[in-house]
């Protein structure tokens, strides 16, 4: 277990904050035309209309609390329109300038908007060179319901994006581990609200952050252990909205030319006695991150695009992937106060060189050029690597679980290989990718017999299924699952005991810790066929094969879906260029 306790033990250190916040560089050479994290971020309205004026409520009669979600979506009608052009581009975030891989010369990349029952068409045209790559979007939480061939997961679908739900989320490359390299950003999809609040601030984004080149990482974490592997990198940093302050002194001696100190944090502005959202999303790498604002009780009121019975706290947790909004109130002190916002890493579940993000609030009359002097709650990281307790986050749609008509019973686990590999495992498997044969596609064709390393689970015309995920590795596990929310039954430690938590309406969300020797059982009902990935969202654990595609009705995937013409001329041009082109497929390749 020596291995093992250094590879997984605890790291971190506390930076101290500057003692102004007037920074050194400009947003153009931190983020690039990225206004995230600025005092000239946008605002959003409660939701946007098809003609430029406030009208009706584009989702009509529809409600958070009377409407079931999944089979009473709107269709508006309308349909929003988004351009993407994807290149590298050399930005120092926090300070420390690097080589990332950015979307219309931002990051974090622009926001997609939409209402409930609208369409959303993402053009994306990849000009990524120096080397050339490839890459793949995925829209995370986006149920592609009927639409499977456009969640975008290379090996099993492909590009581009329809859209249904409430609440926010995020896009994000889903090619090898390349949206640790910048390529994500923001998805707000109005909808009908289960609170009252006066201003929506918009993302959050709390991101972990790595010096290094991406793909770098990934050749170290994927390189025999024998020959300096190395399968939990530390992260560098940690930003919120892509900012931060590094300690350049920490470089080494032959970057410090690329370092500079106090390179600025994000600001908000709050509105002195109004109720703000605020759309806090996971989209870093690796790390569990720990939100609160000082002074400040927040309200949390949806998880992963599922709007749930409002409570207060003082922390929210976040594994990766995995969103909450959560609504704050300007009431404490005068319209001159200004505040701490913070995201810290957990050391005790993560690995960080510099665990603890910043970022300031100020009042409406409040100096945006000083620190603020708040003080941090005094909650103490309970170290279990799990979300807030189940019994708390109660959906506002009832919906009770079915009996299931299968259980399949699934443990995470490593290996070392015959080349000295360190591999993860789902289900006795490290999953393996094959960019030429996407799995959705072949089923379409008929074609069923898959290789054993692509790790698919036929649940045939089950109409519902229950998984019980038993961790028995070393690290805990954000497990995502495409194409449905999972109605999470239990989690704990140990086994399970066969106790469901609120039986008649168990929280549903699309992302779940499992902790460190502990289990999540979890369940869905088939009513959307495809092949839905299911996989841990820290980016090194799914390119080390903690992965596996839950195939769900495989004749309606035959018989009922027609492969898009356009999903069709992407895969003849990807053919054409890897038959003159070698991929450098390094990794597990999601």
């Amino acid at each position: 277990m020596g291995l093992l306790s250094n590879m997984f033990g605890s790291f971190g250190s506390i930076f101290g904050v500057a003692l102004t916040l007037i920074s050194s560089l400009t947003q153009q050479q931190t983020n690039g035309k990225s206004l995230w994290g600025t005092l000239q971020a946008p605002t959003f309205p409660l939701f946007l209309s098809s003609n430029g004026l406030l009208g009706s409520l584009p989702w009509g009669l529809l409600t958070a609390t009377g409407s079931n979600p999944y089979t009473q979506a709107p269709n508006t009608g309308v349909t929003r329109r988004y351009d993407f052009t994807v290149q590298r581009g050399v930005i120092a975030p926090d300070g420390y300038q690097k080589s990332v891989i950015l979307i219309n010369g931002q990051f974090p990349g622009p926001v997609i908007e939409a209402n409930w029952g609208d369409t959303i068409v993402v053009n994306v045209h990849n000009q990524i060179t120096g080397p050339e790559e490839g890459t793949s979007f995925h829209w995370h939480g986006i149920l592609q319901k009927a639409n499977p061939f456009m969640d975008g997961v290379p090996s099993v679908q492909q590009q581009v994006a329809l859209s249904h739900g409430t609440s926010d989320s995020w896009y994000h490359s889903h090619y090898s581990a390349q949206y640790a390299g910048g390529l994500l950003g923001p998805m707000i999809i109005h909808g009908p609200s289960n609170a009252d609040y006066d201003i929506d601030l918009g993302p959050v984004f709390l991101t972990d952050y790595y010096h290094g080149e991406y793909f770098d990482i990934l050749k170290s974490t994927t390189a025999p252990l024998q020959s300096g592997g190395n399968p939990a990198p530390l992260s560098d940093n940690n930003l919120i909205n892509g900012k931060g302050n590094f300690d350049c002194s920490t470089v080494a001696v032959g970057d410090t030319t690329k370092c500079t100190n106090n390179a600025g944090i994000a600001k908000f502005q709050f509105t002195t006695g109004k109720t703000h959202r605020l759309r806090l999303i996971n989209a870093g790498a690796e790390a569990l991150q720990r939100f609160s604002i000082d002074g400040h009780t927040m309200t949390v009121i949806a998880n992963d695009f599922v709007p749930i019975k409002p409570y207060k706290t003082t922390v929210v947790t976040l594994g990766i992937g995995q969103r909450s909004d959560v609504l704050v109130t300007a009431n404490i002190g005068s319209s001159t106060s200004s505040f701490w916002m913070r995201s810290n890493i957990s050391t005790i579940c993560s690995l960080a060189k510099q665990p603890n993000a910043l970022a300031a609030i100020y009042y409406d009359r409040a100096d945006t050029t000083k620190t603020p002097t708040s003080t941090a709650w005094n909650v103490p990281d309970p170290g279990t690597c799990a979300n807030d307790d189940l019994s708390l986050t109660e959906p506002m749609y009832t919906i009770a679980p079915s009996p299931p008509t299968t259980t399949k019973t699934m443990e995470i686990n490593f290996f070392i290989n015959s080349t000295g590999n360190f591999l993860w495992t789902l289900d006795g498997t490290s999953f393996r990718a094959n960019y030429n044969n996407p799995l959705l596609q072949l089923a379409n064709l008929g074609k069923l017999d898959f290789p054993e390393i692509w790790n698919v689970k036929n649940f045939g015309d089950n109409p519902t299924v229950r998984v019980i995920i038993n961790n028995n590795s070393p690290a805990a596990h954000p497990m995502h699952l495409h194409g449905h929310n999972m109605q999470v039954l239990h989690e704990g430690p140990g086994q399970w005991d066969g106790t469901i938590i609120r039986p008649t309406n168990p929280q549903r969300r699309d992302v779940q810790q499992v902790r460190v020797g502990g289990h999540i059982v979890f369940q869905y009902d088939t009513d959307n066929p495809g092949v839905w990935p299911f996989h841990c969202h820290i980016a090194w654990h799914v390119s080390s094969g903690l992965y596996a595609n839950m195939m769900e009705h495989p004749l309606d995937i035959k018989n009922l879906l027609t492969l898009p013409l356009l999903l069709a001329q992407t895969c003849t041009q990807w053919t054409l260029y890897t038959a003159n082109k070698v991929v450098n497929q390094i990794d597990s390749g999601l």
